[in-house]
């Protein structure tokens, strides 16, 4: 029995658009393989660089109080994330499955925490995260139309119009919404690579090599506190995060035992570079208090690129869209997973025959994205997620730790030297603690509220299965309706 209930005779019978059924029963629909290693770094560096870079350096500054930290955050926070993205590489072609932490918790620590992590993702970490990236998108939409006299069209409406438009993509064709991450990932590239030049120019001209003195500042005025440090690292991980992204595609992904580890290295690598050196070039153009007091993206292009520096505002436009489109296409694919598992009405597992998308995970998400919509703000929000998706991260790594032990004789294609992920674990539980120890604040306490909020759905409803098919109707009409049949996992054989 399945959380949806089990609609027997559909689930043996999967229905095509035609009202027949699909030939190949046991193998049911599966997605196909449209991620190689451009399109699988793209999902990586399009999915990481989003609005982060461009919101999080005067909370980086702001929370370190110095230069010399500020920059060794930045490059501390893609060290790190090049930890995770190495035993994650690890944990992925061991665990061929989709789904990202899911099945890997599942595996090592056991199927209540693999449900604690997909409730929380798919409730709250996907949706609204996805949600303020497409708010940070429809507010710079906004601002090329502000005329005098003129209505205002809302930028929740345009947030909104966003999300649906991505949601259409990614049920129209998977490879489709991998080419259009391919194109805004080398947009969003171009803008930094602007801002990175544009820096070292400005330094050149002799008027502003006074602009040297920033750098020169140092160490200077560093705080003291453990917990600014780890509200920092926040910040900083915040514009780092998507380096996981490619672990919940790893079905769709082709030769993953190859272009998993490739692309998450190559990834990460690349916008550690790009970030520190865009930083960089933020402190020299503005200065401390300028970055501190301004919109660093949109100043900065006023101070270097005069009138033409109307063009990053458009390229901002072009990270945040996207990312919003890497968000979707990797984070529903948690759903698929533990649907797939019974956690999840398994309605929401199942794949259109025709287009060979995940349409009813895909529908879902997005319409809990436009929802949470309203409910966030960036600050509070980048603190709950950082203590919940580090907190998620630390299982993960736990479970490839037990995982040496417990399934130490399979093939692993890609072994990491065990300091590698102990390092990234003490990061992890360091930066879930120190904030509550040092400055506890209610994010944290709601966060941790929700996650063990979960439970009360779980026993009911996955575990004593008190809801005896009284979802079968409902499975029944929208697969109809949605022309979806069950998608069964079929491993890897690459």
């Amino acid at each position: 029995m399945s959380f949806s209930g089990e609609s027997t005779e559909l689930r043996k019978r999967p229905v095509n658009g035609d009202g027949g059924v699909v030939v190949e029963e046991e193998k049911g629909v599966q997605m196909k393989k449209n991620v190689g290693l451009i399109s699988g770094t793209s999902v990586i560096v399009g999915t990481i660089i989003g609005s982060g870079i461009f919101i999080s350096p005067k909370g980086v500054l702001s929370e370190t109080g110095s230069v010399g930290l500020s920059l060794v955050v930045w490059a501390a926070g893609g060290v790190l994330s090049l930890l995770g993205s190495l035993s994650y590489a690890e944990l992925g072609t061991l665990i061929t499955k989709s789904g990202g932490e899911y099945p890997y918790i599942w595996e090592g620590l056991g199927r209540i925490l693999a449900y604690l992590f997909a409730w929380t993702k798919v409730i709250v970490l996907t949706p609204s995260s996805a949600a303020i990236i497409t708010l940070t998108f429809a507010e710079y939409v906004v601002s090329f139309f502000d005329f005098c006299g003129y209505p205002q069209v809302p930028p929740k409406i345009i947030a909104a119009t966003a999300m649906i438009t991505l949601a259409i993509i990614n049920c129209w064709d998977t490879k489709l919404a991998a080419q259009i991450q391919v194109l805004f990932t080398a947009a969003k590239l171009i803008a930094l690579i602007i801002i990175i030049v544009g820096g070292l120019v400005w330094l050149g001209q002799g008027d502003n090599l006074c602009n040297v003195s920033t750098l020169q500042k140092g160490f200077e005025g560093t705080t003291s506190s453990p917990s600014g440090v780890a509200l920092a690292f926040y910040d900083a991980l915040w514009a780092y995060d998507g380096w996981n992204n490619l672990n919940y595609i790893t079905e769709e992904l082709r030769n993953p035992y190859v272009n998993l580890p490739r692309a998450n290295v190559i990834g990460v690598l690349l916008v550690t570079v790009v970030y520190v050196l865009a930083n960089i070039s933020y402190l020299v153009v503005l200065g401390t208090d300028g970055l501190l007091n301004s919109s660093a993206v949109a100043t900065w292009g006023e101070e270097v690129l005069g009138k033409a520096g109307i063009i990053m505002p458009i390229f901002v436009l072009f990270s945040t869209f996207g990312a919003a489109n890497g968000s979707l296409f990797a984070g529903v694919r948690t759903l698929y997973a533990a649907a797939r598992e019974d956690q999840f009405p398994e309605i929401l597992s199942y794949v259109n025959v025709k287009r060979y998308t995940p349409v009813p995970c895909i529908i879902f998400t997005d319409y809990n994205r436009t929802v949470n919509v309203d409910t966030w703000g960036y600050r509070k929000f980048n603190r709950f997620f950082s203590f919940a998706a580090w907190l998620f991260y630390a299982l993960a790594i736990v479970s490839l730790i037990v995982l040496r032990f417990t399934r130490k004789d399979d093939h692993r294609p890609i072994k990491v030297f065990i300091l590698l992920p102990i390092i990234f674990l003490l990061c992890s539980i360091y930066l879930v603690i120190a904030p509550i120890i040092q400055d506890p604040r209610i994010e944290f306490l709601y966060a941790f509220l929700f996650i063990v909020g979960g439970l009360l759905l779980y026993f009911p409803l996955v575990h004593f299965k008190l809801h005896k098919g009284c979802f079968d109707p409902v499975t029944t009409v929208l697969q109809l309706i949605l022309e979806v049949a069950p998608s069964p996992y079929v491993p890897d054989v690459d």
